[in-house]
């Protein structure tokens, strides 16, 4: 499908990554939680990949894609896409095969996010929140302290219980930050797991996307219950 959206609005999300909203403008939209489009402005032949970060459930009650953009030191993602309220944009999808299960068998669901690798697991936790589930996890490594979009959303539901919540940075922490250092390991991962029946996925820095299938199958997730982002 090839939609023309408007960008309906831009927020801020961390100094390296902009929240943007494309107007459905009453269009019907089907995809998959982790899925993602290409987008650009109109008429720009390079479109470029961007996970969709809401669920579909999301979208279809807010009537927007929520995509969550990096851009450089200047604010700006590159020259295929301006971030201005009302830029009409080309959209290109559903695409990915990253997707989280239609009638998942496991009750229990871990995600292991790395950076903008956030954005599609958390329409994937958006969407496991609303079905049956006896827990959510969420492992998110940043650089550094202030590069975690939808932190007030992921503490508002580890506060509220709904989620269990661990984050860590990966560079010298600034300010007043008490939270987890360096890279993921065992130590960190493992109290998030608490079944080797949960379903695991993992997107972010490919690093990370390939050490961390060997630290769950440590902990004894076996490699059928371990999602990577493959699209």
């Amino acid at each position: 499908m090839l939609l023309t959206l408007p960008i309906r609005q831009v927020l801020p999300a961390t100094p390296r990554a902009r929240i943007a909203r494309l107007d459905l403008n009453g269009h019907a939209f089907g995809y998959a939680a982790g899925q993602a489009v290409r987008i650009a402005n109109h008429g720009f032949e390079d479109r470029q990949p961007y996970s969709i970060a809401a669920s579909p459930d999301d979208a279809r009650r807010d009537g927007w894609l929520e995509l969550l953009v990096g851009v450089d030191h200047r604010g700006t993602p590159g020259g295929h896409l301006t971030l201005d309220t009302g830029q009409l944009v080309d959209v290109e999808g559903p695409l990915g095969t990253f997707t989280f299960p239609q009638n998942p068998a496991e009750e229990r669901f871990v995600f292991i996010a790395g950076g903008t690798g956030i954005a599609p697991l958390r329409a994937m936790l958006r969407h496991a929140l609303a079905i049956p589930h006896s827990g959510i996890g969420l492992l998110y490594s940043a650089r550094t302290a202030d590069e975690f979009a939808y932190q007030e959303e992921f503490r508002a539901l580890a506060l509220s219980g709904r989620l269990e919540l661990k984050q860590t940075v990966t560079r010298a922490a600034s300010g007043d930050w008490t939270g987890g250092r360096g890279r993921i390991g065992l130590a960190v991962l493992q109290p998030l797991v608490h079944d080797p029946a949960t379903l695991c996925f993992i997107c972010g820095p490919a690093a990370m996307v390939d050490e961390m299938p060997e630290v769950l199958e440590e902990i004894g997730i076996p490699r059928a219950r371990i999602r990577i982002e493959e699209w």
